[in-house]
């Protein structure tokens, strides 16, 4: 690739460098972020000088495309903003260094950032100078400084054949859709592929049309205290069941049929089955199913979960043993672990749970043929430091992800779990029926990481032993539509279409959410914006055409991954890629200059007029959902959210309504609709009750009702709504 470069810098110091000679016979080993800096200090010692160069040192710039397509498509880079100063300090450090070791995170991106550190320290690419740290721990990291390697520049063209690429997208896509739509709007090439399975799902939902069934359930008793409730799942021998559904009882005349034969004539189990199933343990976590889990299970966002892995990642002080990095490198799609890290993952299982818990061989995985087997799986870098053993020096959420990385760690590599799974049938006249159990006989993996069982094991019934009806009922139900992606189920089907890659996912929805394309709705699903269904209608009728410029179809986009992985591997030229796409993906553009302007759906009027011009207030929506604007925006920005009253007046003033409003995160808070002239404010709900204890104001907090005075707690009623 035609790497351009900035001018060079001064030659001294800036004012307020370190001065060069802070290097003199040491080794200057630069990382991306000050604290892996600091955790690597405390490893390497007093021969090493170790600097963070915050990120990227040099990128494109934003105020042009700087891509020369006339030349190649040679990227014009520039020392990015601010970064001069730091810049001049690396280059003077350098020069007196003993040796420079450029240790950027050991993925692509990492991977370019030592190439651009390189040439601006004017290091030799031939030369051992790349350091990769998969994970921050005293011998990892002194094996890693032993044994340097050269800048991997298949690697490096892999990353700016991505940069260019997205650059031509979106440099080329947004003027177009500024003349089209909007002015302001913009386009990704990930980011179209995100934003079109999310409406796509917004318009089968839309043209879902609900179909009625009816839920028949018999209870049943038998001697022995026995009891069993079944689904009717048979008429005449032939199911009734499709698609997990009962949707063949489609209306009550049927249900009533069925009920009048149950209710006549005798219940005879026709088949009891028991029978084992083994259950084997989840595999140790990758980028896409970490985030997947932490959304599930702790509730974080994919975003928030990556950077408290980060955290992890470069290290916490443990007490006792100093800065210490507590899990490998978090951006992987690679399910192996190190034979050291599973010799030690037995040792541990072996010790604290016994020999039944501890499979003949070691587990292993195997991940899909599009993963890069760079880096591990995500582990502990130290099975031994047990969650509760190391929670005191972790914030909460650190203590949540990652107690999560080392259940799933240590699961698995666990014995399979042994579970019974009952079946029982049964016959009354011309209607059959079914029940399902299941419970544990063993617990194997699932003594560290949940088991989701379906019902309970099933009492033993004999073939031909008539029950006793207890009663029979009937519910009317309708068929719902499929549901909104979250946050998780958007990258695991990213991940299994082959779009994007561990180090994207976490920043996907955040851009649909900056560009106002995608918002949250009540249940935290994402839901288009009307801005965002016009921008994917667009793209769809001009670069949805099954060539290479297909921009928002997934295969396409999985296809253009496999080719920068190839280009990665030296099996491509990432300049006939760039060329190929641009081809086709510049004419398509021609085409779409001619499309006729793209009116917006208008604001909904409100009825009221803006107290500061007087135009009508409109409702709009925003990343966090609706509120209230003017419509004579942007000359005027007058807004004000729409207030959802909880029905409890203010514990503080008396006199004003509890509202639910939003803070500009996006997180729901509880004020009084009077501010500013009362500013009651709570992270949890009012209930408009008193404290028995000291007659402040109750909330609700989970489960309970809280006084954040004094610390009554006390269980809601049954009744409420929590």
């Amino acid at each position: 690739m035609k790497k351009t470069t900035t001018k060079p810098g001064a030659s001294k110091p800036a004012r307020g460098a370190i001065s060069g000679t802070a290097a003199i016979n040491r080794t200057l080993v630069i990382v991306e972020s000050p604290s892996k800096a600091k955790t690597l200090s405390k490893i390497l010692g007093s021969g090493y000088v170790i600097r963070s160069s915050v990120g990227h040192i040099r990128d494109l710039p934003r105020s042009r495309m700087a891509i020369d397509i006339e030349h190649d498509f040679a990227p014009e880079y520039i020392l990015v903003k601010g970064k001069a100063t730091l810049k001049n300090e690396l280059a003077a450090l350098s020069q007196n260094a003993k040796a420079v070791l450029l240790a950027s995170d050991p993925d692509r991106e990492g991977e370019a950032i030592a190439w651009h550190l390189a040439e601006l320290l004017n290091v030799p690419l031939n030369k051992k100078c790349r350091v990769r740290f998969y994970e921050i721990t005293a011998n990892a990291v002194r094996e890693a400084i032993q044994n340097p390697d050269v800048i991997d520049l298949h690697r490096v063209d892999a990353q700016q054949a991505r940069r260019i690429l997205d650059r031509l997208v979106g440099y080329t896509l947004s003027p177009l859709l500024w003349n089209k739509i909007r002015y302001g709007l913009s386009a990704g090439r990930v980011q179209s592929v995100a934003l079109d399975l999310i409406c796509e799902r917004e318009r089968e939902i839309g043209r879902f049309v609900p179909e009625e069934y009816w839920n028949v359930t018999v209870k049943a008793a038998a001697p022995g205290d026995r009891s069993y409730e079944m689904r009717v799942d048979r008429l005449d021998g032939k199911g009734l069941w499709k698609n997990s559904l009962p949707l063949l009882i489609a209306n009550e005349s049927i249900a009533d049929t069925i009920l009048a034969e149950v209710r006549s004539n005798p219940i005879v189990v026709s088949e009891f089955r028991l029978r084992e199933s083994r259950r084997k343990p989840q595999p140790p976590f990758k980028t896409s199913s970490m985030q997947q889990e932490a959304a599930r299970r702790a509730g974080l966002s994919p975003r928030r979960t990556m950077r408290i892995a980060q955290d992890l990642y470069e290290g916490i002080d443990i007490p006792g043993r100093g800065q210490t990095g507590m899990i490998t490198y978090m951006r992987t799609d690679s399910l192996r672990l190190a034979s050291e890290a599973i010799d030690a993952c037995r040792a541990y299982i072996s010790s604290s749970r016994g020999s039944r818990y501890l499979p003949e061989k070691p587990n292993i995985y195997m991940a899909s043929a599009r993963a890069q087997d760079a880096h591990e799986a995500i582990r502990p870098t130290d099975v031994t430091l047990t969650p509760e053993s190391v929670k005191s020096a972790l914030s909460a959420e650190q203590f949540r992800l990652y107690d999560l990385i080392w259940r799933r760690f240590v699961a698995s590599q666990m014995t399979e779990a042994v579970v019974a799974n009952s079946t029982l049938l049964a016959e009354a006249g011309r209607v059959g029926m079914r029940q399902l159990g299941e419970s544990l006989i063993f617990e194997g993996w699932s003594a560290i990481w949940p088991l989701d069982l379906k019902g309970d094991l099933l009492a033993k019934a004999e073939k031909d032993e008539t029950l006793t009806l207890v009663s029979a009922g009937k519910e009317q139900k309708f068929t719902r539509p499929p549901a909104r992606y979250s946050e998780a189920t958007l990258i695991k089907t990213l991940e299994e279409d082959g779009v994007g890659r561990p180090s994207t996912y976490a920043t996907i929805v955040d851009t649909l959410y900056d560009r106002g394309y995608v918002e949250k709705s009540e249940d935290k699903r994402l839901m288009p914006t009307s801005l965002g269904m016009t921008v994917d209608e667009f793209l769809k009728r001009y670069f949805d055409r099954g060539n290479v410029s297909s921009i928002v179809d997934t295969g396409f986009t999985a296809q253009m991954e496999q080719e920068l992985d190839e280009i990665e591997e030296n099996k491509r030229a990432w300049l006939d890629v760039v060329k190929a796409f641009w081809k086709d993906f510049s004419q398509t553009v021609e085409v779409a200059k001619d499309a006729k302007r793209v009116p917006l759906p208008e604001p909904e009027p409100i009825g009221e007029d803006c107290p500061e011009c007087g135009k009508p207030l409109v409702r709009k929506r925003g990343r966090f959902g609706e509120f209230i604007a003017c419509s004579g925006y942007p000359e005027c920005r007058h807004t004000r959210a729409i207030l959802e009253a909880v029905g409890v007046m203010c514990p503080k003033c008396g006199a004003g309504d509890i509202v639910k409003r939003r803070s500009k995160k996006g997180r729901t808070f509880f004020g009084c609709s009077r501010y500013p002239e009362c500013d009651y404010i709570s992270w949890n709900q009012p209930t408009g009750e008193k404290c028995p204890d000291c007659g402040a104001g109750l909330v609700k907090k989970s489960m309970t009702t809280f006084c954040p005075e004094c610390g009554y707690k006390a269980l809601l009623d049954a009744s409420t709504d929590a």
